[in-house]
């Protein structure tokens, strides 16, 4: 096919937002249609983004002129809403977290390859301005040799009363799975391929009592760490540290340094597409603010990148071994979490060439 490729949109909850004002924007892709279980909000998302078509997930799924999906579903439904669209025929994009376990993830990618489709995973973040000037600066030189991270999120955690607190608390979700995805790209951006990690977790509050919904006042067990701490050694042999926490009182999020042999490099925030860099070289008596270069856009950049490489015929970035890569990695975490040990992890990041300053995602290419 050529020319512009067409969009649907699976999920129309509150992420589904930012992916529309975006996707609806960038000239080289056509939203067609909205969907959802609940056919009432789909059609009010696509009427607020002037979308022509809405209704349930089948219908996307069947739409001749629907080239992608973008899976915006609750993290459970993911393998199975990103399999039936590569059983559909349609390339693939998925929110955060890929799979929700190695066997899911690895069934996705045999899936998509024996197919000849593409399916890409959250976040694209790191194809934003702020990851990729990091990207430039540590392949140019700037900090010297890369040695180690360190990355740091920590907030106070969903209340009571918060309309998916269960969600949030059980598998797939908790910091590491709702938040790690960000944190751990960012990483395999600067270092490549994370080789094993040891990790310790804990859950402050082990019971939860429900405020609001048809379930409030019934109580549910925690089943996930609110705070864990990693350690991870990458292929390269750099170590990093990271700390993902839903227990602090107070907010610290989007810490992310990388020191190298001559300098340290403060990242903007992962969950953020632009940010100031900051710079710090040896005997140096403060920090030097280095402002990010290139394409900002937001999400949805990962949807028109599979787009741009399906027609160009080349590898696309943000993509399903990557996404693999941190599934895998997540996975390792938990199990040292429950085995107290080194987990090595088997799967490897891709190599991609950093993204050019002067790349657009708002010029029409196709």
């Amino acid at each position: 096919m050529t020319g512009r490729v067409g969009v649907g949109v699976i999920g129309a909850g509150k992420i589904s937002n930012q992916y529309l004002e975006n996707l609806t924007r960038f000239p080289d892709l056509d939203v067609r249609i909205v969907a959802d279980l609940f056919t009432e909000r789909a059609a009010e998302q696509a009427a607020a983004y002037g979308v022509r078509e809405s209704g349930p997930p089948r219908q996307a799924l069947d739409h001749p002129d629907v080239e992608i999906i973008v899976n915006l579903t609750i993290p459970a439904a993911h393998a199975e809403v990103s399999m039936a669209a590569l059983g559909a025929g349609k390339h693939v994009w998925t929110e955060k977290p890929f799979a929700l376990d190695r066997v899911a993830g690895l069934e996705l990618l045999e899936k998509a390859e024996g197919a000849g489709l593409r399916i890409g995973g959250a976040p694209d973040t790191f194809l934003g301005a702020g990851l990729q000037t990091a990207r430039r600066l540590i392949e140019r030189g700037d900090i010297g040799v890369p040695l180690t991270g360190m990355t740091l999120f920590e907030v106070p955690g969903p209340v009571d009363d918060h309309p998916n607190l269960e969600v949030l608390l059980s598998r797939g979700a908790g910091p590491l799975w709702d938040m790690g995805p960000y944190y751990l790209t960012a990483l395999t951006q600067s270092f490549g391929s994370f080789r094993s990690v040891v990790a310790a977790g804990r859950i402050a509050r082990p019971t939860r009592v429900l405020q609001v919904g048809p379930k409030a006042g019934q109580e549910i067990s925690v089943r996930v760490p609110t705070h864990v701490s990693v350690i991870a050694e990458f292929e390269s042999g750099q170590l990093a540290t990271t700390v993902l926490s839903w227990d602090s009182p107070h907010r610290r999020v989007g810490h992310v340094e990388i020191v190298g042999s001559e300098a340290t490099l403060s990242i903007p925030d992962p969950n953020h597409f632009d940010g100031d860099l900051r710079i710090r070289r040896a005997g140096d008596d403060d920090w030097t603010v280095v402002p990010a270069a290139g394409a900002v856009g937001g999400r949805g950049l990962g949807t028109l990148d599979i787009a741009r490489a399906v027609r160009a015929g080349m590898p696309h970035r943000a993509s399903g071994r990557l996404a693999y890569h941190v599934v895998d990695t997540m996975a390792a975490i938990s199990e040292s979490i429950e085995g107290g040990q080194i987990v090595p992890v088997r799967s490897s990041a891709p190599e991609v060439a950093a993204i050019a300053e002067d790349w657009d995602p708002y010029a029409r290419t196709l």
